[in-house]
């Protein structure tokens, strides 16, 4: 639990509506919505009554709401009283810069990695993640909506666009068959040519034209084209059908080995590539000019999270 957290349950349960909530802590809506489910998972229970359109108290918000208040007192009585002993008045409490980040839940072990290092690095800079579709960040952050966001594919070869990619991670892929198949009993890595035969389920390229490319490409590159599976409108859709599938040839598709690593799907294994470059670059698109304040610390966070804990070529 956080504090910037808990002064925005209390202003949205002042203000009764969650838009006016965000005007008054300058964050866009969706950030503050956030905000307010990663604090009722870390307390375990639900604050606002999620059956209603406007945010109204549960019983455990209602008895959280006079905690809440108190805390944020005893912050500020904190403050004054080191302000006090050094002699220096009390200043108000500016809210901390806070950036807009564009991301998405495939990206979420990153993410995890780089908020852990950000206090370290930044503690008065608060990252609010915002998920997107990968197509529309750029134009996001180019806009202005989003102040940076995680993109996974190569850079542009020219600048056009406005943005400045800056590489940060390696993501390998991993093939995501059903267990019933004969190549999930195999040990080790997965030569791509092995799947020739099996039909391919991948979402439409315009969905995610880096992704789309490098498999397809990758297949005819060893000698095969892939077979088309049926496309199903999700990528947990996707796994709930792979691992169901009983038809002989089963089906494969491919998943970003961090993902496999956090949400292991029922009646799917993951396997490794045998084959080289089946990964994709993760980089950190910003504007090229007038970036917003606290860019480049988000950028030394995200080096410290791939120098800490898992290495930036995330295995």
């Amino acid at each position: 639990m956080e504090l910037q957290q808990v002064r925005c349950f209390v202003v949205v349960a002042e203000e009764g509506h969650l838009g006016r909530a965000a005007e008054r802590l300058g964050l866009l809506r969706s950030a503050l919505e956030q905000r307010i489910r990663r604090l009722e998972r870390d307390l375990r229970t639900e604050l606002f009554d999620p059956a209603l359109p406007l945010p109204r108290l549960t019983a455990a918000g209602e008895r959280f709401l006079p905690a809440a208040r108190a805390l944020l007192a005893a912050e500020e009585r904190a403050r004054a009283v080191l302000a006090h002993r050094t002699g220096v008045a009390a200043a108000p409490v500016a809210p901390a810069r806070t950036l807009r980040l564009g991301t998405s839940p495939g990206l979420a072990g990153h993410l995890d990695r780089v908020l852990a290092a950000l206090p370290r690095i930044a503690p008065q800079l608060t990252v609010e993640p915002v998920t997107a579709p990968a197509p529309d960040r750029p134009a996001l952050v180019v806009t202005g909506v989003l102040d940076a966001a995680f993109v996974r594919g190569p850079a542009p070869g020219a600048a056009r666009d406005g943005l400045r990619h800056v590489p940060l991670w390696q993501d390998p892929l991993v093939a995501a068959v059903p267990v019933r198949h004969p190549l999930a009993a195999s040990p080790g890595t997965l030569c791509l040519a092995d799947l020739a035969d099996v039909p391919l389920v991948l979402t439409a390229r315009r969905h995610n034209p880096p992704l789309v490319d490098l498999v397809v490409t990758a297949c005819h590159d060893v000698g095969f084209t892939p077979v088309p599976g049926p496309r199903h409108g999700s990528l947990d859709a996707t796994l709930a059908a792979i691992g169901a599938c009983t038809a002989a040839a089963g089906m494969w598709t491919v998943v970003y080995d961090t993902y496999a690593r956090r949400l292991p799907a029922p009646g799917v294994a993951y396997l490794p590539f045998r084959n080289p470059g089946m990964e994709l670059t993760t980089s950190l698109v910003v504007r090229r000019t007038d970036p917003p304040d606290g860019v480049d610390l988000l950028l030394r966070a995200c080096a410290a999270a791939g120098e800490s804990g898992t290495p930036a070529v995330c295995r």
